[in-house]
């Protein structure tokens, strides 16, 4: 062995294996020609990705649950969509109709509370009383009366609010007058009158010959509204933004609006026994 052979350099290259030339690289030769297919000697992993994500393969659950995505994205859009178009009346109020729409929806509330106070109360009474069957015949009359006034066989008096409805144009039609008494039942109206008809729950309104009926009674201009409740609740419902007020004032309707403290409702319905329902206590 020769000094140059025990070079360092000479040493290691004898102990590597022979470099290959780039033209006989392998990459160099699918470089220039086709890839080659899946699972053949040769191909790229850039190569087998792209064969195996195309074409898809999509199987029959697959494709079930895409729908399913699909359906659930619709209707999340087609509620978002509803949702905007219901607030897009309150986004073009003014500050003092919201802040008065806001103090209606308080004494609502107000008003939902205090009776659920006062059926507490009875309850307590009732559990407490030591005579409970005269504490319950006492509740029973009440209740009696306050049923007779919601059905009408009964007069009842109290403060509230007349409401005159001026219809020169004749254009003032049995709908509109339903969106009152519905919009004053909201408010808490208790008893109302309309031109001599007492207005129950199962009142109906319907056109006839360029007037109104009530219960098959005919009632023409101006239409009078007797209506006992709190006047602090009643009026502002009738004068939300969009609501029967400015309703009729678009058909060239006149409205006016009174508060009183004392209401008469005196137009009675006779009482009518059922043809098929009976007590259970009989």
């Amino acid at each position: 062995m020769s000094d140059h052979d025990e070079q360092p350099a000479n040493r290691l290259r004898k102990e590597l294996p022979e470099e290959v030339a780039p033209s006989e690289s392998p990459a160099a030769d699918t470089a220039g020609g086709d890839a080659p297919a899946d699972g053949q000697p040769g191909a790229t992993g850039r190569q087998r990705l792209l064969k195996g994500l195309w074409p898809p393969r999509l199987t029959r659950a697959q494709l079930i649950v895409a729908l399913l995505l699909f359906g659930l994205g619709f209707g999340l859009a087609v509620q978002v969509a509803s949702n905007s178009d219901s607030d897009s009346a309150l986004r073009g109020a003014r500050q003092e109709d919201l802040v008065r729409i806001l103090d209606e929806l308080d004494d609502r509330t107000q008003r939902l509370e205090d009776e659920k106070q006062g059926l507490e109360k009875q309850r307590d009474e009732l559990e407490n009383s030591s005579d409970q069957a005269e504490e319950a015949r006492k509740q029973t009359l009440e209740k009696e009366r306050q049923l007779g006034i919601l059905a009408g066989t009964v007069a009842a008096q109290g403060p509230g609010i007349t409401v005159t409805i001026e219809d020169t144009k004749g254009t003032v039609e049995a709908d509109m007058l339903l969106d009152a008494i519905q919009e004053l039942r909201a408010a808490g109206a208790e008893a109302i009158q309309v031109n001599g008809v007492r207005v129950v729950a199962g009142t109906y309104l319907a056109d006839a010959d360029k007037s109104v009926s009530v219960d098959g009674n005919k009632i023409n201009a101006p239409y009078r509204f007797q209506v006992i409740g709190k006047p602090q609740d009643l009026e502002p419902a009738l004068n939300i933004p969009g609501g029967v007020v400015q309703t009729l004032e678009k058909e060239q309707a006149t409205v006016t609006v009174e508060r009183s403290s004392k209401i008469v409702v005196d137009a009675l319905r006779a009482a009518k026994r059922p043809d098929y329902a009976r007590s259970s206590s009989q």
